[in-house]
């Protein structure tokens, strides 16, 4: 059965004018229950992003992915052909991939999949090849019996993803609008700069909310203050969200420069503002751009006079930078401006997808429950990068504990947040969160389909 036949991908939920502010509860983030039913009433029903198709090129490739109690097993069958299966043997329910002790998850490539209890043996086509005396059963075992249990896969961006619900709405209509506003974008060309993960003291939802909304810039990066205001506007896009640089004039229009991450900045020497914005998000970020943005931005004040107006400035950057990308093999996507500016800053993308989109880069973020802990998630953060073709670094999973040392000053910065929430939140003095109404929809909007998931109260959610 279809669970979310009732919700609209296409519905975009405006925040109404308020008498009174919209408050959500913590039981999301810290009943026990609730977090076990989430195993049924959300992760079993929705499109989740588990690998990149880079992952696994070869025929027999093959990963792991796995949420809660469930395992997965992703493998490339045929040349251009993805299958996905319960990562568990249909005879006595042994997992046929172990995932190593302490590992983010299992990888490899197999011409067979063989069960380490009795030597059940699966093609990648899932057909079970080899059962031990067989004749035991006396002729009742057929292959619908014996076959591993397959699950929906496909692809965007990219992005290799799974939904255990056999009745679910195709990938591109789950992900309307974003599918259309970001494709743009060519996701499926860029590939891994880093990925790290770690094992947090926080709920899913708790990791995943502290990047959805430049509000916070102000009180837990205010380094970053000096480049830019960062008052942002934020959207429900049907299940999923997204926001974008605002002004508190509504008399002035955003623009796509001033909309996205690489916007022009402030100050009186735009060259010098962008020149050092950008070697700051490399250093302290490592993501939300890349080396060839970084070294063209450092030239401006050599090829430009002082004093060229800000936008100028960003243009020249652009093109030397674009220019610099092409002449080592890198080739930038064609942009439609307006749906650039559209696209605005960052998405959440429903149910635990949040990340930054630039032109030749991607910095990302997943949040997985750990088990069936509410007070615990897997936080993984990754950046792209578009490189030219066999020019991409090797960058495997690699846990890292969160401190400043392995994860740079602005992860590490929200990661003093995490943690310190979700203790918050199980303080019998804390009354419920008061979400920005303006700079905070994403997450108001993320709560409202939430709850239409996981039967919670009525589809508005929010009490007033």
């Amino acid at each position: 059965m279809n669970k979310r036949a009732d919700i609209d991908p296409n519905k975009i939920i405006q925040v109404e004018d308020l008498s009174e502010p919209l408050i959500y509860s913590v039981e999301a983030f810290t009943s026990p229950e609730y977090a076990q039913d989430e195993r049924d009433r959300l992760w079993s029903q929705v499109w989740q992003h588990a690998g990149r198709v880079e992952e696994i090129p070869e025929v027999g490739n093959f990963i792991t992915y796995d949420i809660m109690d469930e395992s997965i097993v992703i493998v490339r069958s045929g040349p251009e052909t993805l299958k996905a299966f319960y990562n568990v043997c249909s005879h006595r329910g042994r997992q046929l991939v172990d995932v190593p002790e302490g590992a983010h998850s299992a990888c490899g490539r197999k011409q067979n999949f063989v069960c380490g209890f009795h030597g059940w043996t699966y093609n990648l086509e899932g057909k079970c090849t080899r059962i031990l005396d067989k004749e035991d059963w006396k002729g009742i075992l057929n292959d619908e019996r014996t076959k591993l249990n397959e699950i929906k896969v496909d692809t965007w961006g990219g992005w290799i993803w799974i939904n255990m619900n056999p009745d679910c709405e195709p990938l591109l209509e789950y992900l309307l609008p974003a599918s259309d506003l970001l494709s743009q974008f060519e996701f499926e060309k860029m590939r891994y700069h880093w990925r790290q993960w770690v094992v947090f003291d926080c709920n899913w939802k708790t990791a995943l909310e502290a990047f959805m909304e430049p509000y916070h810039v102000e009180g837990t990066h205010p380094q970053l203050c000096v480049y830019g205001d960062f008052y942002a506007w934020s959207k429900a896009q049907g299940l999923h969200g997204h926001d974008g640089f605002d002004s508190k004039n509504p008399e002035e229009n955003t623009s796509a420069a001033t909309t996205t991450v690489t916007r022009a900045g402030k100050g009186p020497d735009a060259r010098k503002t962008i020149a050092q914005m950008q070697d700051d998000f490399w250093e302290t970020i490592r993501g939300s751009t890349t080396p060839t943005l970084v070294n063209a931005a450092k030239r401006l004040v050599d090829e430009l006079p002082e004093g060229t107006p800000a936008h100028e400035v960003h243009e020249h950057w652009y093109e030397s930078a674009k220019r610099d990308d092409a002449a080592r093999g890198v080739i930038w996507p064609t942009i439609d401006p307006d749906k650039l500016a559209k696209a605005g800053l960052a998405w959440h993308i429903f149910p635990n997808m949040s990340f930054i989109p630039g032109l030749t880069f991607l910095l990302g973020y997943r949040t997985r429950p750990y088990g069936n802990d509410p007070n615990k998630c897997i936080f993984e953060a990754y950046a792209l990068e578009r490189y030219p073709e066999g020019g991409e670094p090797k960058a495997p999973w690699v846990y890292a504990e969160p401190t400043e040392e392995k994860w740079r000053k602005v992860l590490a910065q929200d990661f003093s947040n995490m943690a310190a929430v979700q203790k918050g939140m199980r303080n019998r003095g804390f009354r419920g969160a008061l979400p920005n109404p303006h700079q905070e929809q994403k997450i108001t909007n993320f709560h409202r389909n939430l709850a239409r998931y996981m039967g919670r109260g009525s589809p508005e959610l929010i009490e007033k």
